[in-house]
């Protein structure tokens, strides 16, 4: 058995941002162009008019001052509140494979890895942009790695989930380098037209190398342990898929199609079920919160991660012990707390411990206990 340590990270960013005051403004004309078509079934009392959203509501609910997104233009034309994405022929590179080929070889250049060293590559991402083939081997091939490579699909929790699986194949001699990347297209899955949820999602891809401690040629962190549990819930849920065309109305613009949740209950149920896990799962391991110097927790609410983080240490965290990255990137779903520990990590010591964690739809949480080796 070996000791797999995570070596490099890496972190695509797009090029542009859209900040709360342009996508309030978007959506308030928006929602004034439904209120006018809808005008007589309003004074009729058949429906609600559309309410406005603004800076404030969404820095409240949320913590999340502006996001990163691969097109903004469509986001913010009232007409169309979706991104505008090219359509690829298939004999080109996918979008999702060019945000993970840039993450890749920022984290293989940290690791001082070539690319032919990889002999494993997990997509982890929480959609993916077709069936198959699978991502994850088209980004196999671009990068030149070897071995073999598969996509996961585990919502929010998809990159915890696909470092344990690199982690126990890299443990048990099945692979020996592995780079698990996270390309997450978060704006075309959500719904910029719907008050409770449009400003939630930010564009991003993150890439983790993951190899045996002793081929490290740097500093590294060590994983220790990893845990992943899952309980089904529908209140984070999205209803697309495959079989659409062969339903009724199936093709139709249906709200059910694109990102929903029950935020209420969500923050109820999932709070509690992350803060017992990662207890749970650093108990059995000999800790206990007051060990962690750093937590780098799923970037999705920062009223959340203040529950949890406090949950954990017994206290309030300090700022640099559970660092929040979502008031820039907001939530970039699988990829946000690997944002956070690739973004503020270096500055541990050897033998200092964080725990990586990521929760979301399922419902599923994901943690990977770390120790930091010089």
């Amino acid at each position: 058995m070996y000791q797999p340590a995570i070596t490099g990270t890496g972190v695509f960013t797009p090029e542009q941002v859209i900040t709360n005051d342009e996508l309030v403004v978007a959506f308030n004309a928006y929602a004034d162009r439904m209120n006018a078509k809808n005008a007589e079934a309003i004074a009729a009392g058949e429906m609600a008019p559309m309410e406005h959203s603004s800076s404030e509501f969404i820095f409240k609910a949320s913590g999340i001052e502006q996001r990163y997104v691969i097109d903004k233009s469509g986001v913010l034309d009232p007409e169309v509140m979706h991104p505008h994405l090219r359509q690829r022929s298939d004999d080109e590179l996918s979008l999702m494979a060019e945000m993970a080929l840039d993450a890749c070889q920022k984290a293989l250049d940290m690791a001082g890895v070539a690319a032919e060293e990889i002999d494993l590559v997990i997509c982890a991402a929480s959609n993916m942009e077709r069936a198959y083939p699978a991502i994850a081997i088209e980004i196999q091939k671009a990068l030149g790695a070897g071995g073999f490579a598969f996509d996961m699909n585990v919502a929010c929790s998809s990159a915890t989930f696909g470092i344990q699986a690199a982690a126990d194949m890299v443990r048990s001699g099945s692979a020996t380098k592995a780079i698990v990347v996270n390309p997450e297209i978060c704006s075309g899955h959500l719904e910029w037209r719907d008050r409770d949820c449009h400003f939630i999602f930010g564009d991003v891809a993150t890439a983790t190398v993951i190899e045996r401690a002793e081929d490290a040629k740097g500093a590294r962190f060590d994983i220790l342990s990893t845990r992943c549990a899952t309980e089904f819930s529908n209140n984070i849920r999205n209803n697309n898929g495959f079989l659409r065309r062969s339903r009724p109305s199936g093709v139709e613009d249906r709200r059910d199609m694109q990102f929903m949740q029950n935020g209420r209950k969500v923050f109820k149920e999932v709070v509690p079920m992350v803060s017992a896990h990662i207890l749970a799962h650093l108990d059995d391991e000999g800790f206990g919160g007051e060990n962690l110097r750093r937590l780098w927790l799923h970037q999705a609410n920062k009223s959340m991660n203040d529950f949890i983080g406090k949950k954990v240490m017994g206290r309030t965290p300090e700022r640099e012990e559970q660092p929040n990255i979502l008031q820039d990137y907001a939530n970039t779903s699988s990829a946000g707390s690997i944002i956070a520990f690739a973004k503020y990590s270096d500055d541990l010591d050897p033998g200092d411990l964080g725990l990586v964690c990521s929760f979301g739809a399922g419902y599923s949480v994901g943690s990977v206990l770390l120790r930091r080796e010089a």
